[in-house]
């Protein structure tokens, strides 16, 4: 971690930024440079990408590690493996969306002893990526469904479950025995995380377009098994 305001308030705390991506090199690089403030260590968990991405994460100051080709899930699961137990896990995507100075939001109430895992939060700091389309009406409403569910069920108080931008301890990241390879990996580690006690909270944090490629969210084929796994973790 580069020596700055930020380093200096928590001196003690290993911090190991994650990003799962796939045929990003339109925009891994800068998101790279822009998080190196912010981390120890910064780990770009790869799915077999067929471009650039890799060489231009690693000139950017990442180390890249490949996952098993299975999915963001599997990128997750990788990259806990790969971070170890000490300190802290911020991930993020690896398309923009993202903002990196938000990082120390995400980390102080771990820091302060306050959260176990801390999530940030489109609907209370906006977003970019909202269109007219019926798909855009479409995912916010069933974002919005699965966050009350959750919620509900476990008995927390945040809005945006599906957020993937997010820090939690990395000591216990191991005993939440993570399963799912896609996307429902999301809201999957917070379900599993609540049913293990953790502390969960959320800050806000400004959602921009994606910034270059394209979007890796399963097609609506894909989306029945999302929301069985779903189902079946909630239960």
């Amino acid at each position: 971690m580069k020596v700055n305001a930020f380093s200096i308030l928590i001196p003690l705390m290993k911090i190991t930024i994650i990003i799962p991506a796939k045929d990003e090199e339109e925009t891994i690089g800068r998101i790279v440079e822009s998080v190196l403030p912010f981390g120890d260590r910064v780990l770009v968990i790869d799915g077999h990408s067929r471009d650039a991405t890799r060489e231009r994460a690693v000139a950017a100051g990442a180390e890249v590690v490949l996952d098993n080709g299975r999915g963001k899930g599997d990128a997750y699961k990788v990259g806990i493996q790969e971070a170890g137990r000490d300190g802290i896990m911020v991930f993020m995507d690896a398309d923009g969306s993202h903002e990196p100075k938000d990082i120390p939001k995400l980390i102080e109430p771990i820091v302060q002893d306050r959260a176990d895992m801390v999530v940030a939060t489109r609907l209370k700091a906006g977003s970019d990526d909202v269109d007219s389309s019926f798909s855009c009406f479409i995912r916010n409403i069933g974002g919005n469904f699965i966050t009350v569910l959750v919620c509900l069920r476990f008995g927390l108080k945040i809005t945006d479950v599906l957020n993937g931008f997010r820090s939690l301890r990395a000591e216990p990241a191991s005993r939440l025995n993570l399963r799912a390879d896609d996307f429902d990996v999301e809201h999957e580690m917070i379900m599993k995380a609540a049913k293990l006690g953790w502390r969960i909270t959320e800050t806000p944090s400004h959602e921009y377009a994606r910034a270059g490629g394209h979007s890796k969210l399963p097609t609506y084929s894909k989306f029945y098994i999302f929301f069985w796994r779903f189902l079946v973790n909630l239960f």
